[in-house]
């Protein structure tokens, strides 16, 4: 029977774990051994990922590998992936040495403006509120310098601050709405702590403010938040090549494949059923990079997918398109990333990813994770319109389904082995498994 308990963050980790074990599991010991199985046998590093979030009872690994042979502006990059999907790193290799050998991927990063907002109550005529804002604006940047100074000197800082009139949507709601620039940080721990300034000025300066009644002076401040909404922090990512270059062999020609794949995302960008899952496939690729990377992905997949929904209905990130002979598919999508803060100077993987990958700015690596997205997004539409997905991902699922059966080395190898020329289907890799283990 579950319990309820009180002070369990005061805990030793120890003490947190036998609660856990003998609360909510029928054989504690062989509970606590799995946790314990997963612990880091060099106590400083455990201790460093113990510190990362609260309540901490072990590590939960995902495998991180990489793809190789993406060229990028013409430099070679091996990216890597930590994700626990089967096909994912393949897919993404093959549509890496795919386009190797047709030019490679070109990106460019469009915008990098960040949004956070305070979002606020007022009870009054908005002209005096228009008016109130113009006389203290300057005063918002002001007060913030000491938060601003050090991201100022590289450059970065409080780009613009706008008052806007939301009362349409709720009555008396309005907002400060301010743009940022944050260069290689995130930047959401900056930005937050610069819309609280802005707050307690606001704020505080209404109570001065003579041309305030009594009850307009008095501004409530609802919440002072950064937004993962980034639309104006934009990359484009694009491959090209001559239609008759990408055929590969004789079972489809370069034009049939060229009209079919662009048919297909087509059908992505109006059809949302289709999209979604259409995207997710990109979010495969970039999840995987942006993990890696030490960075926030659902902020990410939060940003991305309402940027693919805004002009009124949820479409395709990517598009595709035939001129003059020439096939061009592209993305531009919102990435908000970092490489400095974080995660990006504590966690030892993430660190070394950032150093795989020429230890990279902001926006270089807004550039890599859009072109994991698209490289992924091209390898699972080949795959839809030539083979059918299911040929390549379940050779790759293959190993799982093995190992959910317990299967031994030389099991793996001759089943493996049978499978390069039979379709893979759970059923079909339990018949094979029970057959071997009859014959033995």
């Amino acid at each position: 029977m579950s319990k309820s308990i009180s002070g369990f963050s005061k805990l030793s980790k120890s003490k947190k774990i036998d609660w856990i074990v003998d609360t909510y599991f029928s054989n504690a010991d062989d509970a606590k051994r799995v946790l314990k199985q997963y612990w880091n046998t060099d106590e400083r590093l455990q201790q460093l990922h113990d510190e990362f979030i609260e309540n901490t009872i072990t590590n939960y690994y995902l495998p991180l590998g990489v793809a190789p042979n993406f060229l990028i502006n013409d430099k070679l990059y091996t990216i890597p992936m930590a994700i626990e999907e089967s096909s994912v790193v393949a897919a993404a290799s093959k549509a890496a040495k795919f386009w190797l050998e047709r030019g490679g991927f070109k990106t460019s990063v469009i915008s990098t403006t960040k949004i956070g907002q305070v979002h606020f109550i007022y009870k009054g005529e908005f002209s005096t509120l228009k008016l109130f804002f113009s006389k203290i604006k300057s005063k918002l940047i002001q007060d913030s310098k000491s938060i601003t100074a050090n991201m100022e000197k590289r450059g970065g800082g409080i780009i613009d601050i706008e008052l806007r009139d939301k009362t349409d949507d709720i009555n008396n709601y309005y907002q400060l709405h301010a743009s940022f620039e944050t260069l290689d940080a995130m930047g959401a721990n900056f930005i937050n702590s610069c819309l609280e300034q802005f707050a307690k000025t606001f704020k505080s300066e209404a109570l001065l403010f003579d041309a305030f009644s009594e009850e307009e002076k008095q501004i409530e401040i609802v919440m002072s938040i950064l937004s993962n909404y980034v639309p104006d922090c934009l990359v484009r990512a694009e491959v090209s090549c001559k239609v008759d270059d990408l055929s590969e062999n004789d079972t489809i020609s370069g034009e049939a494949f060229a009209n079919k794949f662009i048919q297909a995302v087509n059908i992505a960008e109006v059809e949302p059923y289709r999209a979604v899952t259409h995207n997710k496939g990109v979010m495969n690729g970039i999840d995987a990079v942006v993990l890696a990377t030490g960075n926030d992905f659902r902020a990410v997949e939060a940003g991305v997918h309402a940027y693919a929904s805004r002009h009124g209905k949820y479409s395709s990130l990517t598009h595709a398109k035939i001129e003059n002979g020439v096939f061009t598919f592209w993305i531009e999508i919102p990435l908000a990333l970092g490489t400095v803060g974080g995660l990006t100077g504590l966690h030892p993987l993430v660190k070394l990813a950032l150093e795989l990958l020429h230890k990279p700015s902001a926006k270089e690596l807004m550039q890599i994770v859009a072109v994991a997205g698209l490289a992924q997004n091209f390898a699972a539409l080949r795959s839809l319109i030539t083979t059918g997905i299911q040929q390549g991902h379940m050779k790759m699922h293959l190993m799982n389904i093995l190992n959910q059966f317990e299967a031994n080395n030389e099991e793996k190898e001759t089943i493996t082995e049978y499978f390069k020329t039979n379709t893979v289907t759970h059923s079909a890799v339990v018949e094979a498994i029970n057959k071997l283990r009859v014959k033995s």
